[in-house]
């Protein structure tokens, strides 16, 4: 009997232990956490190599050089592309550079995301698209393709098109059937002059998406 008595009481007593105030973390919660992440993978799109410097296509290139020239960061050649990082207000900025060309841009994207543990909502690809005139900004959090490849790579690749795409404009000023030549041409001189104003904004538009946030940003920016 005694026995019996000393096995219950020991039983009452380790259950006594457990600790019932510890919270329930929810799937939810554990998504929050992941939002809060203080890393930000910014992609510029564009295809390697000499011949595609100056090109209309290589936009993107041409905005995370400007960032890493002004803020005196440079590239580093990795794995699927050209990284730099920059470290702002408690934030770290990953810029890529993707070396797998246009059309497979979505392979490096992934591998950086998953590489560095960054959530979908804390990237931003930047592109060329020719439904808006040139230099126009329009910043979104998801959308189509537009029927570019690189946006269709990193559609395909991610499986999901809600990602944020900072579009620049290269209008469409090109005669019929010239659109490939006229996205991997040159700027023309008056388009050159007008640049660095562009880019000094695109800069000023990827540090607000990394410290005052997506809405903030789209309202400040777009149509600008």
């Amino acid at each position: 009997m005694l026995k019996w008595l000393n096995t219950l009481f020991s039983k009452t007593k380790t259950d006594d232990t457990i600790d019932y105030t510890k919270p329930e973390v929810h799937e939810h919660q554990k998504n929050n956490k992941k939002c809060m992440s203080n890393k930000f993978l910014i992609v510029g799109l564009g295809n390697i190599g000499a011949e595609y410097v100056n090109t209309r296509h290589n936009i993107g290139f041409k905005i995370v050089d400007f960032f890493a020239k002004k803020e005196a960061i440079n590239f580093e050649t990795v794995k699927l592309g050209a990284l730099a990082q920059y470290k702002y207000k408690g934030r770290t900025f990953f810029l890529l550079k993707p070396n797998t060309y246009m059309n497979l841009s979505g392979k490096a994207v992934k591998y950086w995301m998953d590489k560095e543990n960054i959530p979908l909502e804390n990237i931003l690809i930047i592109t060329d698209d020719l439904n808006l005139s040139f230099g126009k900004i329009r910043i979104k959090p998801k959308g189509s393709d537009g029927g570019h490849n690189g946006l269709k790579s990193i559609h395909a690749t991610l499986n999901t098109t809600d990602y944020t795409r900072f579009r620049f404009g290269i209008s469409d000023e090109f005669k019929k059937g010239k659109q490939v030549d006229y996205v991997l041409g040159d700027w023309d001189d008056t388009e050159k002059i007008a640049l660095p104003e562009r880019l000094e904004l695109a800069y000023e538009i990827i540090k607000s998406f990394g410290t005052a946030g997506l809405e903030s940003t789209m309202t400040t920016f777009n149509g600008k």
